[in-house]
């Protein structure tokens, strides 16, 4: 037995890898076929140049295509080629040079297969190419200038690559095993496609998000141009590391720093924020990319539905409060003296990159706040969830990356069915005022501590659920014990979870003067979201107010 013969045997595909093709790009002298074939001997899956397909195809050489036919011709044929191949069973595939570089052959290479840049230095590549006379980019040229020239236009795209290994003079068995162990290593963000009456977009969840942001955002900006808008807090933690990642595929970006905390989210930090994008002389294909919290997405979003009548808008959340609420169904808007939210628009963002590493540099309060909209989306359609927001709620509060990237995806899911069904929130019942199960009290919380930090807006939504299912348990709606089971869980994982853990009296009128201020009013009446049940929940305005009374003094609200 030969040793590539026991190492097809002995390793398997990862489950990223398996039923997919292999595809190596990089420039030429990158070591795209030698390291391609031992790869594909390792794995045992065939091997395919596309340069050598397309000449197989064309019944002559890459030069002679050249020559006869000019690069615009050998382009379109590469294309076909490589779409053919694509589409054919498993295998390492070596790009030439310039494949990359089609924007509809990365499409299908992204689609189709997972992507290598085998990345070398120019000292190395063109030590490797010093001797090769097959090259019609470098015949009669300056071979050092013409690669530094070809590094500055492809790096970038290249950089769009799943996977990047630097290679320098080491043996071809050595870049192989690096490969491979990147390979083995390698775990794909998950991906959830919404999908909305006006647009579509995908929410792409995972670990180390940040510093491959250029390469998951280029292939959705219109133009390569952005101003990222955070502020002081999340500055501090990551605005370099997201720059860094988008400089890497050659999107320039600026950014706008605004104070921390609820405050920002006036009219305003607003108004300030436009005029910073009209300084920065912003056009209408350039992007505005919210880098924060709940308060950051908000305003941002706002900023960029309204100047120039509208900018692309990229949702980039570090809070799990937002990355599983406010960065999802494109509500987007400031706060002013009268209530909470009433002044904003929809504007739905291209991509959402819910970062999971971010969520380690967030305060356990914070955490367990956000983590209430997790479990909100079970309490209300999904039953299913809620048990398995039982099972695994407190991995998620306590970093359990994988727990947390699941919990995202499924509570994402679950917001995104509900809004593509009312994405504008016109449907009077039901639709998308679901989502505001436990936001009626949750919000007359937030304003009576005054949007200061005191209480959380998921620590008030906890509140809120508990105080809904009661609400509905005493109207006859729902089985007490299931307002039990909620408080019961939502206090396992550490959120205050009824109104008597607050360390705070409240007036019960006063409470209900919030309530009647909320953009949740309909004709002058109060709405609730009430339930039938864990994952049956329903909209109504005919709750009886001494009910709200009489549970608000239950709890300890004084009159």
């Amino acid at each position: 037995m030969t040793r590539n013969t026991a190492l097809r045997e002995t390793i398997p595909l990862p489950d990223t890898i398996a039923g997919r093709c292999i595809v190596l790009v990089g420039l030429m002298g990158a070591g795209k076929t030698s390291i391609g074939r031992r790869l594909a001997a390792r794995l045992g899956l065939p091997f395919r140049d596309a340069d050598q397909e397309i000449e197989l195809a064309a019944g002559c050489s890459i030069p002679e295509l050249f020559a006869r036919y000019g690069e615009a011709a050998f382009r379109d044929g590469e294309r076909r080629v490589i779409r053919r191949l694509l589409a054919g069973d498993p295998m390492v595939l070596a790009f030439g040079g310039g494949a990359f570089m089609d924007e509809r052959t990365r499409e299908a290479a992204r689609t189709d297969a997972v992507t290598v840049w085998l990345r070398c230095s120019l000292p190395t590549l063109v030590r490797r190419v010093a001797t090769r006379d097959n090259r019609p980019l470098l015949n009669g040229v300056d071979r050092e200038d013409t690669l530094r020239r070809l590094m500055q236009q492809r790096d970038s795209v290249y950089a769009e690559a799943d996977l990047i290994v630097d290679c320098g003079d080491e043996p071809p068995d050595f870049t192989t095993t690096t490969v491979m162990q990147a390979l083995m290593a390698w775990k794909p963000p998950r991906r959830l496609h919404v999908v909305l009456p006006s647009t579509s977009y995908d929410v792409v969840i995972g670990d180390n998000l940040l510093a491959r942001a250029g390469a998951l955002l280029a292939p959705k900006l219109p133009q390569k141009r952005a101003v990222v808008i955070t502020d002081q807090i999340v500055a501090e933690l990551h605005l370099k590391t997201l720059m860094d990642g988008l400089a890497e595929t050659a999107i320039q970006a600026s950014s706008i720093v605004v104070p921390g905390g609820e405050a920002s989210k006036s009219m305003d930090s607003y108004l300030d924020v436009v005029d910073q994008l009209l300084e920065a002389r912003v056009e209408r294909r350039t992007a505005v990319i919210a880098l924060g919290g709940g308060v950051v997405g908000d305003l941002a979003g706002f900023a960029a539905a309204t100047t120039l009548r509208g900018l692309p808008f990229i949702q980039i959340p570090t809070t799990l409060l937002a990355q599983v609420d406010s960065s999802v169904g494109g509500k987007t808007g400031v706060n002013t003296r009268r209530g909470k939210n009433l002044v904003g628009a929809f504007w739905q963002p291209k991509m959402v990159l819910a970062d999971t590493g971010t969520l380690g540099t967030l305060p356990p309060r914070e955490l367990k706040a956000g983590y209430a909209e997790i479990a909100k989306a079970g309490l209300i359609g999904d039953a299913a969830f809620f048990a398995w927001c039982e099972r695994h709620g407190q991995g998620v509060v306590c970093g359990d990356r994988e727990a947390q990237a699941e919990a995202i995806k499924r509570a994402c899911a679950f917001k995104a069915a509900v809004v593509g069904d009312d994405e504008r929130e016109e449907k009077p019942n039901d639709g998308r005022a679901l989502l505001n199960l436990g936001h009626t009290f949750g919000h007359a919380l937030e304003a009576e501590y005054g949007y200061d930090g005191g209480l959380l807006h998921g620590e008030g939504v906890a509140i809120g659920l508990g105080l809904a299912f009661k609400l509905s348990a005493r109207l006859g709606l729902c089985p007490p014990a299931d307002a039990q089971r909620v408080i019961a869980h939502l206090a396992g994982v550490g959120l205050l979870a009824e109104l008597s853990m607050l360390n705070r009296r409240f007036s019960a009128a006063t409470l209900i003067g919030h309530m009647r201020r909320d953009k949740k009013m309909r004709d002058g009446a109060l709405h609730f979201v009430l339930t039938r049940g864990i994952g049956q929940a329903f909209t109504s305005a005919d709750v009886p107010l001494d009910a709200v009374i009489e549970l608000l003094r239950e709890e300890g609200c004084g009159a």
